[in-house]
């Protein structure tokens, strides 16, 4: 179906532009474009299961995830399907989120990792385990009776039951959701997304027959559920983060020719944030990420279906935005969970950035636009961010993941426990490292044209079967460290000509190639070299791609920038991750910044590069290396640069700054650092749904819907003012401020500060602290708000003397 819709698809394609807003226009025509350097026209990579990696970083994260994947115990993830079915589990649920609403979703990722372990190493254990799991499926879905199967549940009061509960209340109409939980239940559709899925891989790289059948059955359970529903009911279910669950009725629909899962993949359009970006409108500031990227791969995958010109625009537009406006230079995305407003990446560098999940996601998208229109920027950035995130965010000694990846100066990676985390990114992290070699090599995808090209996209040792041309290539190279890349033909059924082509990374600017030890005079073309000639079995292609150490602004501010050698992120080491970093974050003072580092000779190849920076950092020298490796360092990633003279602006602006801090404290009554354990027990913290957070190094704390906090602070004779403290961009919060239960103000947050935290001043009436040594402050929801805070801090303390007469 995939291969008659060609035609179709670039006639749309071409003929949108012309009534298109602009950005639509620029994605449909850079979708339509023919490209000219790689002998592709459409493309496809080689199977994931004609890979062998040999020794490398890729290699050693392959490893330790099998170990992992080894250690978990599928009867422990299948508890909740079998116990929702009536049957009695053969293992205990683990904890973490499996032991929450969202329970059971770690079985799909687990499902798809077995599969695709199983294709990447031939691994029989992991074929084994995942046969079983699909036997159990099976057999809880008969005990069902009615093709549901699932592991989540929901939360009704202080009640937690079978989530299956809450399909009933929404077939009559009764839809509740904040978001994230849909009456009661954290993302079940979502939930489902994975383990159709799992089923799906399943069936492909160990070949179940059993599969398909249980996501047809389950499929005739959620059909029902959504043909109750009216469009506008749609929508308010699809407000909930719903995963890719698009995706996976148009995949179902393509395994089994039914077209009524065709026709409900279209249903489930969450057109608020997807009709936007069909039309070329930025839908995204404000939005929690990860919740958009599987609904947008789910139109990738619709429009390979169908033809359809917006879905592939809406793709092509938003892989753009979010590359080019919301990424930072590891390739992730996001602040806190959120895109912010695009073009800030410089004011939202924090410890809660790069949520790998996001990646991952990102990832996939970009093999769906690259197999439509091979082009080798989409590489570039796969490339950087399977690089510097994918790899940063697991341990290779014990296989554990981190959720988020931040970039502050002084942070460093949280990891996961083996058995009490089961995070999303600890889902999709076991997917992640059990595919490394799956897009390395990319042929046609046109049966007509078959072992006419090959594409190198990425350079990872390995061992690849061409089934084409009965052919093994055998790549060797140390990189990303090195830029020496040696392939060989191995094997070739029999001589011929046809075209090998290597992808050129946009940051080398003076690549050289040799065939068989002689010069082959390529000039790169679209970031490509393609090399057509005759082949033989033994023939010999290496490739050089020279690393320079280079410097590169955040999009919105070139005072603040990153350092790369070749395609890898390096960081300075701020010390081990067990240690707490209580310094200034560091700078670079001077006028020739790349000019200041000096380069750590390297031992061998295969070393990582190392580099100080001695008398322009400060406070004191730095020593960098790859970033993704610093995995129980703290780092920093970003610098802000400055001349001699605009650093002595600098400190004296900081100097005046701190000044203003002393006085402040010389006025201060007491001071109460919400988020932080001790001060909170100190001072008689009580709290009702409630929660501590941290945000750009500052500790605080929020409530929601019906819950408050309070505590109790210190107050003396005269007038006192309450301040606290505020993250510039929070929005749609309000809430009220209490003085020993009398309200002294509503306050408001409406994103009026970005990129700043602020302080609120309020007066507190004389007759609140009169004959008292300490009141009670309280923040609660102002009526209609569900939100409260965070407060990052209160402080109460004497006005200016000025001020106080």
């Amino acid at each position: 179906m995939i291969d008659t819709q060609c035609g179709r698809r670039s006639f749309l394609l071409g003929s949108a532009a012309a009534v298109l807003t602009p950005g639509a226009a620029q994605a449909a025509s850079r979708l339509a474009a023919r490209p000219s350097a790689t002998p592709l026209e459409r493309a496809r990579p080689l199977p994931l299961s004609a890979t062998r990696l040999l020794p490398s970083p890729y290699a050693d994260a392959v490893d330790a995830n099998r170990r992992y994947l080894l250690q978990l115990e599928p009867d422990r993830l299948l508890h909740n399907f079998l116990v929702h079915a009536g049957l009695e589990p053969k293992g205990e649920a683990y904890g973490g989120w499996e032991g929450d609403t969202i329970a059971g979703h770690t079985l799909g990722h687990y499902m798809t990792a077995l599969a695709l372990m199983h294709a990447q190493t031939g691994d029989a254990e992991c074929a084994r385990r995942a046969l079983y799991i699909v036997d159990e499926l099976e057999r809880a879905q008969k005990a069902s009776g009615d093709g549901y199967v699932a592991g989540f549940t929901r939360r009704n009061g202080d009640v937690v039951e079978d989530g299956k509960a809450i399909f009933p209340e929404i077939m009559a109409g009764e839809i509740r959701s904040a978001g994230f939980d849909l009456n009661g239940c954290w993302v079940p559709f979502y939930n489902w997304h994975k383990l159709y899925a799992g089923l799906f891989d399943i069936q492909t790289w160990i070949g179940s027959d059993k599969a398909i059948p249980i996501a047809v059955s389950l499929s005739g359970y959620i059909e029902k559920v959504f043909a109750s529903l009216d469009d506008t009911q749609l929508q308010t279910v699809l407000d909930c983060e719903h995963g890719g669950i698009n995706e996976s009725f148009a995949e179902l629909h393509v395994r089994t020719g039914d077209p009524r899962w065709l026709a409900l993949a279209e249903r489930i359009r969450h057109r608020k944030v997807l009709d936007p970006l069909s039309r070329g409108e930025n839908s995204l500031p404000w939005i929690h990420a990860n919740t958009q990227i599987p609904k947008v791969i789910g139109l990738a995958r619709l429009h390979e279906i169908t033809g359809r010109a917006d879905h592939a625009i809406a793709a092509r537009y938003f892989w753009d935005t979010v590359v080019h406006r919301y990424s930072y230079v590891i390739g992730g995305n996001a602040d806190r969970e959120y895109f912010p407003d695009p073009d800030t990446v410089s004011r939202h560098i924090t410890e809660q950035t790069c949520e790998s999940c996001n990646t991952y996601n990102m990832l996939k998208l970009t093999r769906h636009l690259y197999a439509w229109r091979p082009e080798a920027s989409l590489f570039d950035y796969y490339e950087r961010a399977h690089i510097n995130h994918i790899l940063a965010q697991q341990r290779t000694d014990n296989g554990m993941f981190a959720y988020m990846v931040p970039l502050m100066s002084g942070t460093h990676r949280a990891w996961s426990d083996p058995f009490d985390s089961f995070w999303c990114c600890v889902g999709s992290g076991i997917e992640s490292h059990s595919k490394h070699g799956e897009s390395i090599w990319w042929e046609e995808d046109d049966q007509r044209k078959a072992g006419e090209a090959l594409v190198a996209n990425l350079y990872i040792p390995s061992r690849t079967q061409w089934s084409a041309r009965g052919a093994t290539l055998v790549m060797e190279t140390a990189y990303p460290f090195d830029g020496e890349i040696d392939i060989a033909l191995a094997e070739l059924a029999k001589p011929g000509t046809f075209t090998l082509a290597l992808r050129i990374p946009a940051w080398c600017d003076e690549p050289a190639v040799l065939i068989n030890g002689k010069a082959w005079k390529a000039t790169p073309a679209d970031g490509y070299i393609a090399i057509k000639r005759p082949w033989k079995r033994g023939d010999g292609i290496r490739l050089s791609l020279p690393m320079k150490l280079r410097m590169e602004p955040t999009p919105d501010d070139p005072s603040t920038v990153a350092f790369l050698r070749g395609p890898v992120v390096l960081a300075a080491d701020m010390g081990p991750a067990d240690k707490p970093f209580d310094g200034p974050a560091p700078v670079l003072v001077s006028s020739n910044v790349l000019g200041g580092f000096s380069p750590e000779p390297k031992p061998a190849p295969s070393a990582p590069p190392l580099y100080r920076a001695t008398e322009m950092a400060r406070p004191a020298p730095l020593a960098f290396a790859p970033f993704f490796q610093q995995r129980d360092r703290r780092t920093a990633v970003y610098f802000r640069r400055f001349t001699e003279e605009n650093w002595q602006v600098a400190q004296q602006a900081y100097a005046a700054e701190q000044a203003a801090l002393r006085d402040l404290d010389r006025r201060s009554v007491d001071v109460m650092h919400l988020g932080e354990m001790q001060p909170e027990r100190d001072h008689e913290l009580e709290s009702k749904i409630s929660y501590t957070t941290t945000y750009r190094g500052r500790h605080g704390r929020d409530a929601r819907f019906e819950g408050f906090f309070a505590f109790r602070m210190k107050v003396r004779p005269g007038p006192l003012i309450l301040r606290a403290t505020y993250w510039g961009e929070e929005r749609n919060r309000s809430f009220e401020i209490l003085v020993d239960g009398e309200k002294i103000a509503t306050q408001t947050l409406d994103a009026a500060h970005p990129g700043a935290f602020f302080d609120v001043d309020y007066a507190i009436p004389d007759h609140l602290t009169r004959g008292k040594d300490s009141v009670i402050v309280r923040f609660q929801a102002a009526p209609g708000s569900t939100r409260i805070g965070p407060v990052f801090g209160c402080r109460i303390f004497t006005p200016p003397k000025a001020q106080a007469t």
